[in-house]
């Protein structure tokens, strides 16, 4: 299953997470998300979740799964899969975080922004929520870093 996560983590690999605009800017260069490579992406991760292989924990609002730790293989990412149509746990980025989020039904965002890459820098600290319908995101965490906050 990891093969699927490949072109994210092509994608990641080696951006500076600290300017989240840039870093989008340059994700979106590498591998767009409205493209056909994407559209193909986005099929495999459908039904892996239909298949009941990602995201698997929990209840909706928010469901998740761990695909893979970080590793050399992942190229220092760990790789997570969150479905969501609410918020979820608030925590912080000690590294950064990148997403590649995809619309599953409705219009949903993800924090406010649309389907597509989503950046957060070192040190950020939210509540991730999907407003609007239900989104796939796939978290990838450099060194596995994040940690839950209490409200």
């Amino acid at each position: 299953m990891l093969e699927t996560f490949q072109p994210l983590l092509d994608a990641a690999d080696g951006v500076d997470l600290s300017d989240a605009a840039s870093a989008e800017a340059e994700l979106t260069k590498r591998f767009d998300p409205t493209g056909d490579d994407a559209a193909k992406l986005n099929a495999a991760l459908r039904a892996l979740l239909d298949e009941g292989r990602i995201a698997d924990r929990g209840e909706l609002p928010v469901k998740w799964g761990r695909v893979a730790k970080a590793d050399p293989a992942t190229r220092g990412f760990s790789i997570d899969v969150v479905h969501m149509n609410g918020p979820g746990p608030r925590h912080k980025h000690p590294k950064g975080e990148v997403d590649y989020c995809i619309a599953l039904d409705g219009e949903p965002t993800f924090d406010g922004r649309p389907p597509g890459w989503v950046v957060l820098p070192e040190g950020s600290v939210h509540v991730p929520t999907v407003a609007g319908g239900r989104m796939l995101i796939v978290y990838l965490l450099p060194d596995g870093a994040m940690e839950f906050l209490k409200d």
